[in-house]
């Protein structure tokens, strides 16, 4: 019977062929979103992909009561600010050593970071997400919520969610 012996090579088709073009690494520049960006780079290397280094500028939302401020911050001057850290960081993040070599290009959302991570990856086109979690589990989870997460379930492409090491996981209070 053809094709069923271990020696036969195994024909591929165009259709059947896995191409990562475009590799999208979210990083809201904390420690634990450089876990993922190796992963982005050893997989963006091997496929001769580009990585597209993203970060959202989230809303500020206005606090409610007393804060313990002596007086609170203009809410345009603390997202301008956001902005300029934005803007300011992530060229550090696409000129690292890990991407040296790379194609790389910058995308910068605003809004909600999940719903902007699936947004952009929509319309650039993105293959791959690869994104890191923050590792918060118990009531950290479910007062911040998990940005991976909601990736996870709304992306239209493959995610890789990259965990912190054991250590590094922020323990539950």
């Amino acid at each position: 019977m053809p094709g069923t012996s271990m020696t036969e090579p195994i024909e591929q088709t165009d259709a059947g062929v896995l191409q990562l073009r475009r590799i999208l690494l979210p990083t809201d520049f904390s420690g634990c979103a450089n876990y993922a960006l190796p992963y982005a780079a050893a997989i963006a290397r091997a496929a001769k992909a580009t990585v597209v280094c993203m970060n959202v500028v989230e809303p500020i939302v206005p606090a409610v009561g007393y804060t313990g401020m002596a007086e609170a911050m203009p809410i345009a001057e603390m997202s301008e600010q956001l902005e300029d850290s934005a803007e300011r960081e992530l060229p550090d993040v696409m000129n690292c050593e890990a991407l040296h070599g790379l194609k790389v290009e910058e995308a910068i959302g605003h809004g909600d970071a999940a719903a902007e991570i699936v947004r952009i990856a929509d319309e650039q086109n993105i293959d791959l997400i690869v994104i890191s979690s923050h590792g918060r589990t118990g009531l950290g989870r479910i007062f911040f919520g998990s940005t991976a997460e909601a990736v996870v379930r709304h992306a239209r492409c493959p995610v890789l969610v990259v965990k912190p090491p054991p250590e590094e996981e922020e323990e539950e209070e």
